[in-house]
Formats: structure tokens, C-alpha cells, sequence
């Protein structure tokens, strides 16, 4: 996970049309169904799922540079205006509270573009998160993309990834093995988990929900 500059004031806008909510049967793995949507996408997206500014360097999120801010009352308001099932959960066990936009400068804008993907941490102004409706919308799939959003990078790239799982570099497109790069990531003193939500594979996480330690992490992150 990456450390960024305070996303405790966090805004969402959301362009939907209808207001339909995530689908309650989630029968893919979030891996699988990320990929598999982003695939026409136009994007550069690192890792399969993270956006890459075009003007900046995306490795800048680290310690407090990304975070979104927190309030007076202690809370991490980030606004936005549906997917709300999703991210009612978060909200339920963590100081993270996302609410709908109203002029804020930084702040969050969920389309429904090609594919599923958003950026690592807070950049600043405008910040793009896209889940397309056909493939996106998703429980599991919408809280992985908000995580990346809140800072944090997959699990099998933390920085001590290596002692717990191996990765088939031979069985890999050499066009794709910079996605399994391990990242200089700070852990807060938390376990490799195979149960996060930001693990990708198909016998490894799962798409219920955040795990234990993921919603301990954002507490450490955001100091809930």
C-alpha cells in the first residue's frame, strides 16, 4: 500500500444515468472480471487496473503524499453520488465517509467508461474512476477500485510478496511482466493477507468484501 497526502475531505461525482446498484450475485473472480472488462480499454493501466497520469509520475504516491484529508470531526470525506452499497460497508467500519460533490476542488468522478480502473491515491482536481456498467458493477469489483483510490496497491505486489507466493515468470507474456513488478510498498506492520480483496488470482482472495486486514489497514492509513 502507498502512503499519500490526507484524502480526509474525499468527493465523488458519479455519471450513471439510472441509479441502479451493484449486482448482488458476484459469481467471477474479481481478477478475471476486472481484466477481462478492461480489455478495450485505451488506457495505459499498470497492474492491469491502475491508471498511470500522463503527466506525472504515478511511483510519486508514497508515505503522505496521496492521502486524502481528514476533517475537524475525524472523519475522511470523500463525496460521490450512487454505487452507495459498496461503499456503505467501507464506510461502516472505517472513518472513510464518501458524499456527493457540491463544489469541492478534489474529488472523485465514477464513469462509466471502458472498463475498470481508477488511479493510486489522491491526485488532485478531477480523478477519473471508471466502472463500466457492463462488467463493473460489481460489490467486490467497485470496493477494489475505491481501495486503489484511498492508496493501496495490489497484495502480490507489496514489497515482501516473495515469501509468500511465487510468481510463473516463464508462463508470463514478457509484454506484461512489469505488472508483476513488487513494489517499495509500507505494510503498517500488517501480515500478507491471501484473503484481500486487493488479491488478484483465481484460488487466492476473494470478492465478499474487504477482508479483516484491509479494513485495519485504511484505519492504520487514515488513523481511524
Amino acid at each position: 500500500m502507498w502512503r499519500n497526502e490526507h484524502w480526509r475531505s474525499v468527493i465523488i461525482i458519479i455519471f450513471f444515468g439510472s441509479g441502479e446498484g451493484p449486482e448482488e450475485t458476484e459469481t467471477k473472480d474479481i481478477s478475471i472480471g476486472i481484466l477481462t472488462s478492461n480489455k478495450k480499454s485505451s488506457k495505459f493501466l499498470l497492474e492491469g487496473d491502475i491508471q498511470v497520469p500522463r503527466t506525472r509520475n504515478a511511483m510519486r504516491c508514497w508515505y503522505n503524499s496521496c492521502r486524502w484529508l481528514k476533517g475537524q470531526d475525524g472523519k475522511v470525506t470523500i463525496a460521490y453520488k450512487v454505487i452507495s452499497t459498496a461503499l456503505r460497508e467501507i464506510e461502516s467500519k472505517t472513518c472513510i465517509r464518501f458524499v456527493p460533490r457540491q463544489y469541492e476542488y478534489d474529488y472523485i468522478s465514477v464513469e462509466n467508461k471502458a472498463g475498470c480502473y481508477s488511479n493510486l491515491g489522491k491526485q488532485g482536481g478531477r480523478q477519473e474512476l471508471s466502472l463500466q456498467r457492463n462488467g463493473c458493477i460489481y460489490k467486490g469489483i467497485i470496493q477494489h477500485e475505491f481501495l486503489h483510490t484511498l492508496g493501496f496497491k495490489h497484495e502480490q505486489t507489496r514489497s515482501d510478496r516473495d515469501r509468500y507466493v511465487r510468481i510463473n515468470w516463464a508462463n508470463m507474456d514478457r509484454s506484461m511482466v512489469y505488472n508483476f513488478y513488487r513494489s517499495y510498498t509500507d505494510n503498517l506492520n500488517t501480515p500478507y493477507d491471501y484473503n484481500s480483496i486487493m488479491h488478484y488470482g483465481r484460488t487466492i482472495g476473494q470478492r465478499q468484501g474487504p477482508s479483516n486486514w484491509d479494513i485495519q489497514r485504511i484505519n492504520l492509513l487514515y488513523n481511524c
